[in-house]
C-alpha cells in the first residue's frame, strides 16, 4: 500500500505526468495553434486546446510508468519514480491516468472540436499502448516508429484552432519526428547499460554504440534538410532561415563530436542540446510568423 502523505501524494502524482515532457509537448502544440492563423487564435480555444493536450500527454505519462513499472525499479535513471518506490500503487496510477484521459476527450470534444480529440485520442492510444506495450520491446527502431506519435503536438494545436489538417501542420510533425531519433538515441548510448539490464532493445544495445552513433549523424543531417521546407515551402521566412541553419550545422557538429570521442559526456552533451534546438527552432518560427504579419 502507498503511504505517502498528501503533500507528497500530489508530487508524485505531479511525477506521474512527466512534466518536462509534457511541457516541451505543450510548447510545441501552442506554436501549431499560434502559426495556424494570421494573428492571434482565439483565446478559448487556445486555452481549452492546451488543457486538453496536457491532460491527454499526462494520461500517456501515466500509462508508460504503470506499463513500465518493473523495468523503471531496475533503472538508476527512472527508480525514483513513484511506483517504484512504493509511493504510490498500480491501482492508484492506473485511476489517475485513466480519469485524465477521460476529461481530455471529454474537453476537447465539448470545448474544442471533434477532430483534434479524435487525433488527441490516437496520439495517447499510440503512445501509450502501441509503443510503450510493444514497439518498445519488440525493434531497435522502436523510437522511429513510436517517435511518430510523439510528434503530433503541433498538429493537435493546429486543428484545435482550424478544425483541419493542413499541410504546414504535417511538416512542423515531421520535422519532430526527424529530430526524435538522434534526440533520443543520444541519451540511450549513455544508458545502453541500463537499457541491455531490463532486455528493451535500443538502437545501442542491439546495434552498438557506433552503428547508433553514425545514424545520429545521418539523422542530423537529414535534419537539416527537412528544416529548410518550412522556407521552402513559403510557410515562413528569412529569419527562420538565418536560425534553421546555425542550430541545424550545430546539431551536426555534436553529431561528429560524438564519433570522435565516443563517450558518454559527449552524448549527453548531444541529448542537452537536441532539447535546446528544438525549443529555439520552433520559438524562431513564431518570430518569424509575427514578424511578417505586422511588416
Amino acid at each position: 500500500m502507498a503511504t505517502s502523505t498528501p503533500a507528497i501524494s500530489w508530487k508524485n502524482y505531479l511525477t506521474l505526468c512527466k512534466p518536462n515532457v509534457v511541457l516541451e509537448m505543450l510548447f510545441t502544440a501552442a506554436v501549431g495553434m499560434l502559426l495556424a492563423v494570421p494573428g492571434l487564435p482565439p483565446l478559448d480555444k487556445l486555452v481549452y486546446g492546451i488543457v486538453g493536450i496536457a491532460l491527454s500527454a499526462s494520461s500517456a505519462a501515466a500509462i508508460n510508468q504503470f506499463i513500465d513499472r518493473k523495468a523503471d525499479a531496475e533503472m538508476a535513471r527512472t527508480k525514483q519514480r513513484p511506483l517504484p518506490k512504493g509511493h504510490l500503487t498500480a491501482t492508484n496510477v492506473l485511476s489517475f491516468a485513466l480519469l485524465l484521459g477521460i476529461s481530455s476527450m471529454v474537453l476537447l470534444i465539448v470545448k474544442v472540436n471533434v477532430l483534434t480529440a479524435l487525433l488527441t485520442f490516437l496520439s495517447l492510444f499510440g503512445y501509450a499502448i502501441v509503443y510503450t506495450l510493444y514497439l518498445k520491446r519488440a525493434t531497435p527502431q522502436n523510437i522511429v516508429i513510436g517517435g511518430a506519435f510523439g510528434a503530433t503536438p503541433p498538429l493537435l494545436g493546429w486543428c484545435a484552432i482550424s478544425n483541419s489538417i493542413h499541410p504546414y501542420a504535417l511538416l512542423l510533425v515531421l520535422i519532430i519526428f526527424v529530430w526524435t531519433p538522434p534526440h533520443f538515441w543520444a541519451l540511450a548510448i549513455a544508458r545502453r547499460e541500463e537499457y541491455a539490464k531490463v532486455n528493451i532493445p535500443m538502437l545501442p544495445v542491439t546495434h552498438g554504440s557506433d552503428f547508433t552513433r553514425l545514424q545520429i549523424l545521418l539523422y542530423t543531417v537529414l535534419l537539416l534538410i527537412v528544416t529548410l521546407l518550412p522556407y521552402l515551402t513559403g510557410m515562413s521566412g528569412l529569419i527562420y532561415l538565418a536560425a534553421a541553419l546555425p542550430l541545424g550545422l550545430i546539431f551536426i557538429g555534436l553529431a561528429i563530436l560524438m564519433m570522435r570521442k565516443k563517450d558518454n559526456k559527449t552524448a549527453m552533451q548531444t541529448f542537452a542540446y537536441s532539447i535546446i534546438y528544438i525549443t529555439l527552432l520552433f520559438a524562431i518560427l513564431l518570430v518569424d510568423h509575427y514578424f511578417f504579419i505586422t511588416l
